[in-house]
């Protein structure tokens, strides 16, 4: 756009560029951005918690219990650091993934909710980062990466831990949960797991998917090392200070598989009259499996008792709070898609408009825009309008969601005529020049600041010399005024005006009221 003082003309059409760039994000109802934002957010939280616990506590106590008792617990510790390298490489990659999609998304997570909707519903990030050229069948580099290092990670589990009894169940989870393919008669297995997870996702889905595998990998690492530490406990322990643990997820997506434990602090497999209210005790834990079919709050708290080694009872209470919020699935089946800028729907009457739009979870190539009224050519989430007579015009776009369920919603567009062009010589409107030179120039009309290829053909215009009579002229040459501008002295004014000229691509529309031209004879 131009510099300077914009008139009122330029700023609409700086602002109907905005209306474009807005269509090419169909943004979906705020409140389900916000629980994904807010439960992307919560997991992030209890990963870091479990991680600062694992550094700061649990290994800590493993390098102390190997360093006291170093033919007990130096394989143990040797094998937690193996855990931990290969868990940090899988969470640390994925973490750089996701701030790369923050970048590319231009995702600012300081902004308000209102502010970030379009960022976080853009589906570019995730399809670009995971798809080479955005292709659905042919996954990037970034891709085969998350995969390998994945099942790298599972695999070291399954085969380090897989034959202990104590840290069997944490081998067990690995294999159901770290995992990177859906297993064969899962429905889901015919589009594949990364397809599931990450083709033309908003960003804010694929950044929770993402966050599920970091925070699942950091579970499994803290489940592994408090095992170990329980593994080798002393039988004559004391228990003189006691608290209770519980350890979950505090959000969880809508179907997702979810484990609540509650445990004493360091406590061994068999706890004297270990009850646990709202619980089942195995191996010295209590454990919940909460149902996570509706979406809501669950509250669980109760009572952990035990009776210690003089026959003393000891209960301590326990609370927890798990968020059941909505899948990937119910994200895509929204349909609640906007235009932003509502002031500046428009479209130019005569011109070829680019209209981009899309359906959250409907394929591109299935989408349809209509419009009653007006031509439409493209597809693919990319159309051309050129609407006709009238002041409006009513754009439909359609399309099936991955239920089957046809999603259609129409958005009002007002329709208006280009604005006049201006008329121009030698790219100016007031020019200066010579008598004799002005029989030599070429009047012409253009568009200033319009981003529409749209060029005119000058027809016919007038001329006025003080003190003679107005000469018409057909065509945009000004030989037929040389007889005209004869004998004009330094300081007179010749004034071009009336000036008639065609459109190219408006079907030969003649176009009135074009700007005048001032010369002023040198």
């Amino acid at each position: 756009m131009a510099g300077g003082k914009q008139t009122p003309r330029q700023k609409m059409i700086n602002l109907m560029y905005l209306v474009f760039i807005a269509m090419l994000a169909m943004t979906i109802d705020q409140q389900i951005i916000r629980s994904y934002k807010d439960t992307n957010q919560s997991l992030t939280d209890t990963r870091l918690t479990v991680q600062d616990k694992n550094d700061k506590i649990f290994k800590k106590t493993l390098e102390a219990k190997a360093l006291a008792s170093p033919e007990n617990y130096g394989p143990m510790l040797d094998q937690y650091k193996a855990l931990e390298s290969k868990t940090n490489d899988l969470v640390n990659f994925i973490e750089g993934v996701k701030n790369k999609m923050i970048s590319e998304g231009e995702y600012d997570a300081s902004l308000p909710i209102e502010e970030s909707l379009t960022a976080l519903n853009n589906t570019e990030p995730s399809t670009r980062n995971f798809f080479k050229d955005g292709d659905e069948k042919t996954p990037s580099k970034t891709s085969e990466d998350l995969k390998s290092k994945i099942n790298d990670l599972r695999n070291f589990i399954t085969s380090t831990f897989g034959n202990s009894p104590q840290l069997k169940s944490v081998a067990d989870r690995a294999s159901k949960t770290l995992v990177a393919d859906f297993p064969k008669g899962d429905k889901r297995s015919i589009q594949g797991w990364i397809q599931y997870k990450f083709y033309n996702q908003p960003l804010v889905a694929a950044l929770s998917n993402l966050e599920v595998i970091q925070s699942e990998a950091r579970n499994l690492q803290s489940d592994a090392i408090t095992s170990m530490l329980q593994e080798k406990v002393d039988a004559d322990i004391k228990f003189d200070a006691y608290e209770a643990l519980v350890s979950g997820p505090s959000s969880v997506l809508k179907g997702e598989p979810a484990e609540i434990k509650i445990a004493i602090g360091t406590f061994a497999s068999s706890v004297p009259g270990l009850s646990i209210t709202g619980a089942k005790v195995v191996n010295g834990q209590g454990i919940i499996t909460p149902g996570t079919g509706t979406v809501g709050t669950q509250e669980f708290k109760g009572d952990i008792s035990f009776t210690d080694k003089n026959g003393k009872v000891h209960t301590l209470p326990y609370a927890h709070t798990l968020n059941v919020v909505s899948g990937a699935e119910a994200l895509k089946e929204q349909n609640g898609a906007i235009l932003q800028a509502d002031k500046m729907m428009v479209l130019y009457r005569g011109l070829q408009n680019p209209v981009s739009g899309a359906i959250l979870g409907a394929d591109l190539a299935a989408t349809t825009l209509s419009a009653p009224g007006a031509s439409v050519s493209g597809g693919k989430g990319k159309w051309m309008v050129t609407p006709g007579s009238g002041s409006t015009v009513k754009l439909t776009i359609s399309g099936k969601a991955p239920s089957g369920k046809v999603i259609s919603q129409g958005f009002d567009f007002r329709i208006k005529n280009i604005p006049p062009p201006k008329g121009q010589i030698r790219g100016a409107s007031y020019v200066s020049m010579p008598a004799a030179s002005i029989s030599k120039q070429t009047l012409t009309a253009t568009l200033p600041d319009f981003d529409f290829p749209v060029s005119f053909d000058v027809v016919s215009f007038k001329v006025k010399v003080s003190g003679k009579p107005v000469m018409p002229i057909n065509g945009s040459s000004l030989g037929q005024v040389e007889a005209l501008t004869k004998g004009l002295r330094s300081g007179d004014v010749v004034t071009i005006f009336d000036i008639q000229a065609k459109a190219n691509g408006l079907n030969g529309v003649v176009l009135p009221n074009i700007g005048n031209v001032i010369i002023n004879v040198l």
